[in-house]
């Protein structure tokens, strides 16, 4: 049986965009932030390999809506048209902003920089919100809710397991420090015990 690719392809790419109208898929999306940055932080490949997969393919895991909201409709028109349209230089280097960014974002937690890595996080959102308020006339807004929750809820959990990676770390340097003196106060005593010994005998 012959298979016609392209009429396929094209199928499989309105099946997904229509899936991807489901606003669950919006909210879920940016929670896939936390997992990257911790796998970076680990500096595990599959970890980071898995995370981007899964971030690549949420946009189609839930059923397309029965009744699409016409705001999510017309940012996703907007997206599509703008993908599908003519491409050229500048389009071509806004397109890499979007791996650029991730990819950045995974050195900053690879590299233990991790302010680096929130401020590309937020720097990450609000360029995706900019960019679809202003070049898609106003239909951006549609993901204003779904991108704040997203970002409010990264940040939150980023910031409260880098604090607690800070407190172990301190806890780990201070134990050393702590156990110091009393190691010292073992040494002098088993140096005075000698002392005394020695003397007694001569």
């Amino acid at each position: 049986m012959h298979i016609d690719t392209a009429q396929f392809l094209a199928e499989l790419g309105d099946w997904a965009w229509n899936r991807h109208g489901n606003v669950l898929s919006w909210y879920v999306r940016p929670l896939f932030l936390i997992p990257l940055a911790w796998f970076a932080h680990r500096r595990s490949g599959w970890g980071i390999t898995g995370t981007l997969v899964a971030l690549a393919t949420s946009m189609f895991w839930f059923p397309a809506p029965a009744e699409p909201d016409p705001r999510v409709q017309a940012f996703l028109e907007f997206e599509k048209a703008w993908l599908t349209g003519d491409w050229n230089s500048q389009k071509i280097l806004m397109s890499l902003l979007a791996p650029l960014s991730l990819a950045a974002y995974c050195l900053a937690f690879w590299r233990r920089s991790s302010m680096w890595g929130l401020v590309i996080l937020n720097l990450m959102v609000g360029g995706k919100l900019l960019w679809g308020v202003v070049a898609g006339d106003g239909t951006g807004w549609a993901m204003t809710a779904p991108a704040l929750a997203g970002l409010l809820l990264c940040d939150a959990v980023l910031v409260r397991v880098l604090q607690r990676l800070r407190a172990h770390r301190e806890d780990q340097v201070r134990e050393p420090a702590e156990a110091s003196p009393s190691s010292s106060a073992d040494s002098s005593g088993s140096a005075a015990l000698l002392t005394s010994t020695s003397r007694t005998s001569t």
